[in-house]
């Protein structure tokens, strides 16, 4: 398992337009990652089902490979590469195939905070 002691990472998170409690999840991740010895440097949120024609598909992910948009992954990735990020930690649970292709595109780890810290926090983010 990937240390996160000493690490500089982004804290990524993927949410229905229904979870409104988004932005305490996301603090209680920092805290929780803070807790393991990470430095949150940086923090991004996608939430599906906020615009128009979304609502019907908010409960799915955009993509089942990268589960965020192409637009976003994008973003990620160029902050990853602008501030050398030891690794990028999603709330949400990544398949394998989503992990390995998300590392490909951040060119750094891409893993979930569950794997360090199988809590609360993740049965909230399931609801």
């Amino acid at each position: 398992m990937l240390d996160l002691a000493g690490a500089d990472v982004l804290l990524v998170g993927y949410f229905s337009a229904k979870q409104k409690d988004y932005a305490l999840l996301m603090d209680q991740g920092t805290d929780a990652l803070a807790a393991i010895g990470a430095r949150t440097v940086g923090r991004f949120v996608q939430r599906r089902g906020v615009s128009h024609g979304g609502v019907k598909k908010m409960a799915l992910p955009y993509s089942s490979r990268t589960l965020v948009t192409a637009g976003k992954a994008g973003k990620i990735a160029a902050v990853c590469q602008e501030s050398r990020v030891d690794a990028v930690v999603f709330l949400n649970n990544l398949t394998e195939r989503q992990r390995r292709a998300l590392s490909r595109i951040f060119g750094c780890p891409a893993v979930s905070l569950a794997a360090f810290e199988p809590s609360a926090l993740a049965r909230q983010l399931r609801r």
